[in-house]
């Protein structure tokens, strides 16, 4: 099939000639088209597999569908006996979860089904932020989103120091033109609704332990690291210890992921900043304090910052 789900015609033709409606490459391909293809596609392997609501990694495709953000593909699997109301990850069913999302009217819920005050606020925080934020590149950036302190008290935690104007312009306009040792040293700090940010966009200082150890004294902050090479890269410190390592901020929720978990993986999927930003708590007004100019530029003190 390679990657293209799209052709109804070219499914069907595959079908006819013996192609097995239930398994495509370790996986099922209605799950696949319901992500990826169109409705037509997913409505023709819809009639040919044993059943609709069938589970792969813990979901149906009707949860794909509504995962992806694809409400035709969605309707074509409920007009084909997919059960939107049934529980899956967290408690969330396909149903009640796209109540949170773009289109909350894609299913009539039944009687009592809705969100709860605070799954919409989160919901509303979310199209709020990621607005805010818009769309930017950010691969290469390091963050750490830190909960309840200001930059100059980030900045005290780290004990860094200034750093002069001039060599921040040039780091700016073109960071990879100076030594890694020195520029990794460098980072911002900005004070934002919430709490503040550390960031360096050209590298991945602000998550590295021992910096988000000495940040989260007392709070909570979420590390990100958006490698070019293996994707985005999350990290948890709580009270001065790393809770999480090797996240995947912006990723598809897991099969033990609590409700709360789910719902920030839907609500931000493929927007590692906005969920690292909301898992803090903060409430950015725009994407300054992530790309800068940040508040303040300074140099962190030479220590062996992956053993805190």
């Amino acid at each position: 099939m390679g990657w293209d789900w799209t052709d109804a015609d070219d499914i069907r033709r595959r079908l006819d000639d013996g192609a097995d409606p239930e398994s495509w490459s370790g996986g099922r391909p209605l799950h696949r088209a319901a992500a990826f293809g169109s409705p037509e596609a997913v409505a023709e392997l819809a009639r040919r597999v044993g059943d609709v609501d069938a589970l792969e990694n813990g979901v149906t495709a009707l949860w794909e569908a509504v995962m992806s953000r694809k409400p035709e593909n969605a309707r074509a699997l409920a007009a084909a006996g997919a059960d939107p109301w049934r529980p899956l990850l967290g408690g969330w069913s396909p149903g009640r979860l796209s109540l949170a999302g773009p289109t909350p009217e894609l299913f009539a819920a039944p009687q009592g089904v809705s969100l709860t005050l605070t799954e919409r606020a989160a919901a509303q925080e979310a199209d709020r932020l990621t607005a805010a934020l818009g769309d930017f590149y950010y691969d290469g950036t390091g963050l750490a989103c830190v909960a309840g302190i200001d930059a100059a008290e980030a900045v005290s935690r780290l004990q860094a120091a200034p750093v002069d104007g001039e060599l921040i312009d040039g780091l700016l306009e073109d960071p990879y033109a100076y030594d890694m040792d020195e520029s990794l040293q460098i980072i911002g700090v900005t004070s934002v609704p919430g709490g503040c940010v550390v960031t360096q966009p050209w590298g991945y200082a602000p998550q590295m332990p021992g910096v988000l150890a000495r940040l989260s004294a007392g709070t909570i902050c979420y590390g990100l690291y958006a490698n070019p090479k293996s994707g985005n890269q999350g990290s948890i410190a709580r009270h001065g210890t790393l809770e999480g390592w090797d996240l995947h901020p912006g990723g598809e929720p897991h099969e033990n992921d609590t409700s709360g978990q789910v719902l920030a993986a839907y609500l931000y999927q493929d927007n590692a900043v906005a969920y690292a930003c909301a898992f803090a708590g903060l409430r950015l007004d725009d994407r300054r304090a992530v790309a800068g100019p940040a508040d303040v530029w300074v140099e962190l003190p030479r220590r062996g910052y992956w053993n805190h």
